[in-house]
């Protein structure tokens, strides 16, 4: 009789076995290939594969290192999320599982971690340099921001040998527009940036330099306004100021030189009287001929920052006033159109007070130069307040290029 009842009992128990196969519930899998695009400062998309049939997914993410189960929770039905609303510049730990039923779920994916890009511009006169964003890292590295790009010039505007960083920043997913050899339509919103420097020493890059000021320019409403930002010693940031001062400034030039110069940081008023025309402010440097260098423009042209131009060649190469391979006068037209034709063109400053008419394009024969010679040397070579050419911007004689217009002014002849 405990021999039939042990049978029993065994066949009972493999009949057990056997129904619990049937019913054996599938393994849920966890979401696979986790993928990050299209990041933004703001925004990323995450997308995924799911193996599971009709299974929806938990995607959970928060800044990086957050534990598991105090993050962000969002349930999805497809196998991509945007994320919206993230912070600048900053690393996200991204985990994903699978819902294959109410009662059976995967374990939670790999991590996935994305960062964020850095904030973007801010086209606003605010009271700190740092907080407009063009530059990335430690400030004083003067490292733009990947939504501006630096360009040189050809023929750069003389500082009393001061350096310069030049950038523009326009706003994102915007162009400029080519028109004609000068300045590009440039979209509402850009920003225009130049810091002014000197090395501790031209031998030796690597004892440092003193920042001394950044002036912005920004468009807003089709008008271009002027804000000037003053660095402070300790090279951390610069600060809004509209007032005039004098840096006193040392430096060792590429000779062996040592160097002064009483450097002085314009006002804004200061700034307006070059960066007028006809009354309204305007840029400077930034004309097209001034930047037809080293493939800047067709850069442009390939990163759609500067559209409605075909061919770089169609675009006239304004002189190096320092190369000798321009003739004299191409070199000195040159210099004058950077440094003097601001004020010395048909709205400009001196628009009213001089004849002088100073731009490259103007033919010499309605430049006035040669009749007004012996006044701009006078102008060039004599450091009078109040008498020296260019009248604000500089304390220094610029000997190099005064020697270039000294010998333009006497090759002329009537």
């Amino acid at each position: 009789m405990k021999k039939i009842l042990l049978l029993f009992a065994v066949l009972l128990f493999l009949a057990a076995c056997n129904n619990d196969d049937e019913n054996t519930i599938a393994i849920c899998e966890s979401p696979e290939n986790i993928s990050v695009t299209n990041i933004t400062f703001q925004d990323a998309t995450i997308s995924w594969d799911n193996t599971n049939t009709n299974a929806s997914s938990v995607l959970e993410y928060g800044q990086a290192g957050f534990d598991l189960g105090t993050g962000t929770t969002v349930s999805v039905e497809e196998f991509s999320l945007t994320i919206t609303g993230l912070s600048a510049n900053t690393t996200y730990d991204v985990y994903l599982k699978s819902i294959c039923s109410t009662t059976n779920e995967s374990m939670y994916s790999e991590l996935e971690s994305f960062t964020t890009l850095v904030p973007p511009v801010v086209a606003e006169f605010l009271p700190k340099l740092s907080e407009l964003n063009l530059f990335s890292g430690d400030l004083a590295d003067l490292n733009e921001t990947i939504y501006a790009f630096d360009y040189e010039l050809i023929t750069p505007l003389f500082t009393d040998y001061a350096h310069k960083k030049r950038i523009i920043a326009l706003p994102i997913g915007e162009s400029m527009e080519y028109v004609n050899d000068g300045f590009p339509v440039f979209p509402n919103n850009t920003v225009i940036a130049k810091t002014f420097y000197y090395k501790a020493d031209e031998r030796d890059l690597s004892l440092g330099r003193t920042i001394i000021e950044t002036r912005v320019l920004i468009k807003r409403n089709g008008n271009w306004e002027l804000g000037n930002y003053k660095w402070n010693t300790e090279q951390t940031d610069a600060f809004l100021d509209e007032t005039s001062s004098t840096v006193p400034i040392s430096y060792i030039d590429s000779d062996g030189n040592s160097n002064t110069v009483n450097y002085v940081i314009p006002s804004n008023t200061d700034c307006f009287t070059c960066h007028n025309n006809a009354g309204s402010e305007t840029p400077i440097g930034p004309k097209l001929r001034n930047m037809n260098m080293n493939n800047q423009l067709q850069d442009l042209i390939d990163n759609q920052l500067l559209l409605n131009l075909a061919d770089v060649s169609s675009v006239s190469v304004l002189p190096n006033w320092e190369d000798p391979s321009y003739s004299l006068e191409e070199r000195a037209r040159a210099y004058f159109e950077v440094n003097c034709a601001h004020c010395h063109i048909e709205g400009g400053f001196c628009a009213t007070e001089s004849d002088l008419r100073l731009s490259y394009e103007t033919p010499y024969e309605d430049s006035n130069i040669f009749e007004r010679r012996l006044l701009i040397d006078a102008r060039m070579s004599l450091l009078i307040p109040g008498f020296t050419m260019p009248f604000i911007g500089t304390t220094t004689l610029h000997d190099e290029g005064y020697a270039l217009i000294e010998a333009y002014l006497n090759s002329l002849s009537e």
